[in-house]
């Protein structure tokens, strides 16, 4: 960028230059149209000039601006995915489901307590009683899932809708397994692309930030949290969004 601003620089001054050379030796009667036209195309150039430097700056704007909102609804559908793990042992690829679930789960609260009690064959082998210390887990009550993660928000309802860019546009939601050392774990990812979010911006600028890899960027194509390669429930955002794990 910094090369096609220095290029217009050069070729603003090489414009006025000019003016001053038509000045200076072309005949009286030349001079005005080209005097004018020259000035015209300073004023392009310069115009030119600072769309090339504030245009990048407008859509950094913007583009922050957007991606925090959608990076919030990430995080909600995260925690929810979190909770369907806790209570059910697997994440839902189906956001009705998901819902349902928020609506209707609880959560079950428990104590863990240390005890012990006679291990009855070290102690038929020994002859004498041998104890044997074995965690209690006491069920205390429950709570529902809705009020631990949402409290009096209903916000849950409208988490899978992109709130930004391209109007009526959802998450992509995946959910499933994958095997590791013989053991089925679950996973799950969630994406929105950046084409989606930031559709009405500059294409060019737009091309650019697909393809950014920077550690205080969202890198990639796409804003995401989770995976569905390996085992990973963070976010590819920076922490300067949110939470990103």
């Amino acid at each position: 960028m910094w090369t096609i601003i220095l290029i217009v620089i050069a070729v603003i001054l090489l414009t006025i230059g000019l003016v001053k050379l038509v000045d200076k030796f072309i005949p009286t009667k030349f001079k005005p149209a080209l005097i004018i036209a020259l000035w015209v195309l300073i004023a392009f150039l310069a115009y030119s000039t600072f769309k090339s430097v504030y245009s990048p700056i407008l859509f950094n704007q913007e583009k922050e601006k957007r991606y925090t909102v959608v990076i919030k609804n990430l995080i909600d559908i995260r925690n929810a995915q979190l909770a369907h793990r806790q209570v059910t042992g697997k994440f839902t690829d189906n956001f009705d489901n998901l819902v349902k679930f928020i609506e209707e789960a609880k959560f079950t609260i428990t104590q863990r307590r240390d005890s012990s009690i006679i291990d009855v064959e070290q102690s038929r082998l020994f002859g004498v009683d041998i104890p044997k210390d074995i965690v209690i887990i006491d069920t205390l009550g429950y709570v529902a899932v809705k009020d631990s993660l949402f409290k009096n928000s209903d916000r849950y309802k409208t988490m899978m809708n992109v709130p930004v860019g391209k109007p009526g546009e959802k998450f992509q939601l995946k959910a499933g397994f994958i095997e590791q050392n013989g053991v089925n774990i679950p996973v799950f990812e969630v994406y929105v692309k950046k084409d989606v979010i930031l559709f009405d911006q500059d294409k060019d600028l737009l091309v650019q930030e697909n393809q950014v890899v920077s550690v205080d960027g969202v890198n990639g194509d796409a804003i995401k949290v989770g995976s569905m390669d390996q085992v990973n429930t963070s976010g590819n955002w920076p922490k300067t969004y949110g939470n990103n794990e």
